[in-house]
């Protein structure tokens, strides 16, 4: 049996509701993606090009910090959990897949979404993902049941 990691970054507290119950059902350990710098409600003002997250969105090298990394050596599958912002994963999970060494692992990314789907989330993400396989993702709504979480996971199987 595989262990597995749900790694998440929520700015806002959504996809963590969500982190949360993936890791319930699925018997998962979790670990919240926290920036060096917390996001302030005004820099994740996407209507604002000055806003931070704009900002980083339109440089496709940034790489915000994070205040700390997990120890993935124990796991063989590791779920990484965000917001879409711009239709791919934010930078910070680039930051977050760069600094952990995935050699051998699964990459599955998840995301929360207001209608949008990944977009091009997993061609931004594999350069990121050195020498782990990275399986298609798919976003969910905040709300989305345990079984139906556990039923997507098994599909992957």
């Amino acid at each position: 049996m595989s262990k597995k990691l749900v790694a998440y970054f929520s700015p806002t507290g959504t996809t963590k509701v969500l982190a949360q119950n993936l890791a319930d059902a699925i018997g998962a350990e979790l670990f919240e993606i926290v920036p060096e710098v917390p996001y302030k409600s005004a820099d994740l003002n996407w209507m604002n090009s000055k806003a931070r997250s704009t900002v980083e969105m339109k440089d496709p090298s940034s790489r915000p910090a994070i205040s700390a990394l997990p120890d993935v050596s124990g796991y063989d599958t590791i779920f990484v959990g965000f917001p879409i912002w711009w239709y791919v994963a934010p930078t910070i999970i680039n930051t977050f897949l760069e600094g952990c060494d995935l050699g051998g692992k699964t990459v599955i990314p998840f995301a929360t979404s207001g209608g949008s789907g990944m977009g091009e989330t997993s061609s931004r993400l594999k350069p990121s993902c050195g020498g782990a396989k990275l399986l298609e993702g798919r976003a969910f709504r905040k709300n989305t049941s345990k079984a139906d979480l556990a039923a997507w996971v098994q599909g992957l199987e």
